[in-house]
């Protein structure tokens, strides 16, 4: 995506789960206005194909750093390898994230942890270092999403940590304003992703998605694009719905 707006030139963003899907459509919104880009997520692979797109695509800088967002020493070494490249982080965006879908009968304790490591943990792994590192005027933005305010069965532990993601944001947002920081996050509804389409109850036909009720992935990165930048100087706390309306008939 190109636009003429330039909101993050000169500035550092790190964007986790940038492998694909939201993440490299989050990378690309943000180079497309002039952001430095981190990019972390556990696919190397995918990493790399991310890398080579927005370099082609003309990013002002680009590192890429494989990392276990649930593994705290990966997430820190992550932080510092952008704080060493670049000299500072005006932005983190966790947007890494995984489902499991079982019953709540047939979820292990390692089931629970390996979803919450991801989708709470990670979040707040990289909380704490931007809260350690970045400079007054600095911004979060969590990928949380709809389930966290109306789920479906055999969600429960993505369920839990989004909506954990939610008021982590609100603490946040109350322990960054007096070093200048903002937290906000945002809720995507049904995203044209895989995550989407390889969900069992959409497969299934148990969840109904009508066709005017999904989003593309650039939908997000422009709801984060505009949370991230000076544009939104004044607000944190937030949780925005980024759904097409689609909680708003349920």
């Amino acid at each position: 995506m190109t636009t003429t707006c330039r909101r993050f030139t000169g500035k550092t963003a790190l964007v986790t789960g940038a492998g694909g899907g939201i993440g490299l459509a989050i990378a690309q919104r943000l180079a497309s206005e002039g952001a430095r880009l981190v990019l972390a997520d556990l696919d190397a692979g995918k990493l790399a194909e991310t890398t080579d797109k927005l370099r082609a695509g003309g990013a002002a800088g680009v590192l890429a750093h494989a990392c276990d967002v649930s593994d705290e020493d990966q997430v820190a070494a992550c932080v510092g390898a952008a704080i060493a490249q670049f000299g500072s982080l005006e932005l983190v965006v966790n947007n890494a994230g995984l489902m499991e879908f079982k019953a709540i009968a047939d979820l292990t304790g390692a089931d629970w942890l390996k979803v919450l490591g991801v989708d709470l943990l990670g979040t707040a792994f990289f909380l704490r270092q931007a809260f350690l590192t970045m400079k007054p005027g600095g911004a979060v933005v969590n990928i949380a999403s709809i389930h966290a305010l109306q789920t479906e069965a055999l969600a429960a532990p993505y369920a839990a940590a989004k909506a954990a993601v939610l008021s982590l944001t609100r603490t946040a947002s109350i322990e960054g304003k007096p070093k200048g920081l903002r937290c906000n996050a945002i809720l995507p509804g049904a995203i044209d992703t895989p995550m989407l389409w390889d969900n069992p109850n959409v497969k299934s036909g148990v969840e109904k998605i009508d066709k005017s009720d999904v989003g593309e992935p650039a939908d997000i990165a422009a709801a984060v694009a505009f949370l991230g930048s000076d544009d939104a100087a004044f607000i944190t706390g937030a949780s925005l719905n980024v759904d097409g309306g689609r909680l708003a008939r349920l």
